[in-house]
C-alpha cells in the first residue's frame, strides 16, 4: 500500500486506503492500518470507512461499537451509517435492531431512499409479506422514497420467496413499466432472471428480445439468458443461444462456457460436455479451476469415479483465489480412494488442497486421519463441512 506515513495522509485519503486493505488484505490487515492511524486523524471519514469494513465482512459487533462513535460525532452525513447498519442487521436477520433502528431514523428524519429499499428488501428475504405490502404503500406515498423498477422487483422477490407466483408476475409487470435510462439492460437481465424463477418461460424470451434491441450485445446478456434457459430446463433453446454467442462478435468469457458446460452436466450430457471442453482446448483456450470442478461433479454423478477424480486433480492445479471446489465431491473422491487403499493419490490430492488454501490444515490433519482409518463412523463429507473455508460457501450438490 505504499510507505507514506499516516502522519501525512488527510483523513480522507486514510479513508480510501483502509477500505481498499480490507478488500484486497482482508479485515484484519486493515484494523492495524486503523491501530496505526494518529488519534488527531481519526474523524467521521476514517469511522464511518471502519465501519464499511466491519459491515462488509458481516461483523456485527465491531460494527455497532464503530456506529456508537460515530453517533458522538453528530455528523452531517450520518444516513449513511445508519443505512448500513440496517442492511447489516438485515443480513444477519436481526429484526429487532432492525426496527428499532429505523424507528430512530424516523425520529430524527434522516431516512432517504435508500433506507426504505434497505427495510424492503429486508421484509422480502425474511418472507414478511405483511410487512413489505405495509412499506411499499407508505414508499409509494412518501416522496422521499425512491420507487423505481428496482423497488417493485424487490417486492416480486418477496412474493416468490412467500411462493405467491400471481403477486410476483404482477409486480415484475410494473418494475418493467419504470425501466428507463441507462439502467435497462441490467434491469431486463435481473427481470429475466426472476420470470425464470418461476416459469415464466415465454416473458423470458421476451426480455431477452428486448436485450438483443438495445445498443451492442453483451455477454452479461446472453450469461444470464443462458442461465436463464438453464433453470427452464430449455436444452434447445440454451443451445441456440449458445451457438448464436459462439459465431457472433462477442469477447470470449468462460463464464459463459462454464454455464454451457454445467447445464450438459446437469442434463446428464456428458458426452457433449466433454466435446466441448476438447474444443476449447484445441482452441488454445485455458481452463480454469472451475470448469474441471464442473466436469469432476458431473463424473462423480454419473459414478465415473476414476474420471472425477483426476478431473479433480486438475480443478485444484487450474484453480484461482478464492475459488472453492464442492466440498460434496471432494468427499466422494477421498472416500472413493480410500475405499480403494490408494492412500498416496488420496494423500496427493488432500496436499494439493491444503497448498492452494482451500482446505485449512486442521481439516487436512482430519482428513489424512480419515483415510488412515483412525476416525471410525464418520464421513469426509462431515470432516469438510467442519472446515471454517467451507463455513459460507454454498455447495452447489447441495443446492441441486
Amino acid at each position: 500500500m505504499g510507505d507514506k506515513s499516516n502522519n501525512d495522509l488527510y483523513p480522507g485519503d486514510i479513508a480510501k486506503r483502509l477500505n481498499l486493505i480490507s478488500k484486497v488484505h482482508g479485515l484484519e490487515q486493515a484494523e492495524r492500518f486503523f491501530k496505526d492511524v494518529p488519534e488527531a486523524k481519526i474523524g467521521f471519514k476514517v469511522y464511518a470507512a471502519l465501519l464499511s469494513c466491519y459491515a462488509e465482512h458481516k461483523s456485527l459487533e465491531e460494527a455497532e461499537a464503530i456506529m456508537k462513535k460515530i453517533k458522538k460525532l453528530h455528523p452531517m452525513h450520518l444516513t449513511v451509517c445508519y443505512n448500513m447498519m440496517l442492511k447489516l442487521y438485515a443480513q444477519k436477520g436481526k429484526s429487532e435492531k432492525l426496527d428499532r433502528l429505523m424507528q430512530e431514523m424516523k425520529e430524527k428524519d434522516i431516512c432517504n431512499g435508500a433506507t426504505f429499499t434497505i427495510r424492503l428488501n429486508a421484509y422480502a428475504i425474511s418472507k414478511d409479506v405483511e410487512g413489505m405490502e405495509k412499506l411499499l404503500m407508505q414508499m409509494e406515498a412518501d416522496p422521499i422514497a425512491t420507487v423505481d423498477w428496482y423497488t417493485y422487483a424487490t417486492a416480486a422477490n418477496g412474493y416468490m420467496k412467500a411462493g405467491n407466483v400471481e403477486k410476483a408476475s404482477l409486480m415484475l409487470k410494473k418494475s418493467e413499466n419504470l425501466v428507463n435510462g441507462q439502467n435497462r439492460r441490467i434491469a431486463y437481465e435481473s427481470l429475466q432472471t426472476m420470470h425464470a424463477a418461476i416459469g415464466n418461460k415465454d416473458e423470458v424470451y421476451r426480455l431477452w428480445n428486448r436485450c438483443k434491441n438495445l445498443r451492442n450485445s453483451l455477454n452479461s446478456s446472453y450469461l444470464c439468458m443462458l442461465s436463464s434457459l438453464v433453470k427452464l430446463d430449455d436444452i434447445e433453446g440454451a443451445e441456440k443461444i449458445f451457438q448464436e454467442w459462439e459465431s457472433g462478435h462477442t469477447s470470449y468469457d468462460i463464464r459463459i462456457s462454464n454455464m454451457m458446460i454445467t447445464a450438459y452436466c446437469k442434463w446428464g450430457l456428458v458426452d457433449k460436455a466433454e466435446a466441448y471442453i476438447k474444443k476449447l482446448l484445441d482452441n488454445g483456450k485455458v481452463l480454469d479451476g472451475s470448469t474441471w470442478d464442473r466436469m469432476s461433479s458431473a463424473y462423480h454423478m454419473d459414478n465415473d469415479m476414476e474420471k472425477a477424480v483426476q478431473t479433480l486433480k486438475k480443478a485444484t492445479l487450474g484453480s484461482r483465489r478464492g475459488w472453492k471446489p464442492s466440498a460434496v465431491t471432494l468427499s466422494a473422491c477421498i472416500k472413493y480412494l480410500k475405499e480403494k487403499l490408494d492412500v498416496e493419490q488420496a494423500f496427493e490430492i488432500l496436499k494439493l488442497f491444503k497448498e492452494k488454501g482451500h482446505i485449512s490444515d486442521t481439516a487436512y490433519d482430519r482428513l489424512v486421519s480419515y483415510v488412515h482409518g483412525e476416525i471410525p463412523d464418520t464421513e469426509a463429507f462431515d470432516l469438510i463441512k467442519q472446515d471454517l473455508k467451507y463455513e459460507k460457501v454454498q455447495l452447489h450438490d447441495e443446492e441441486n
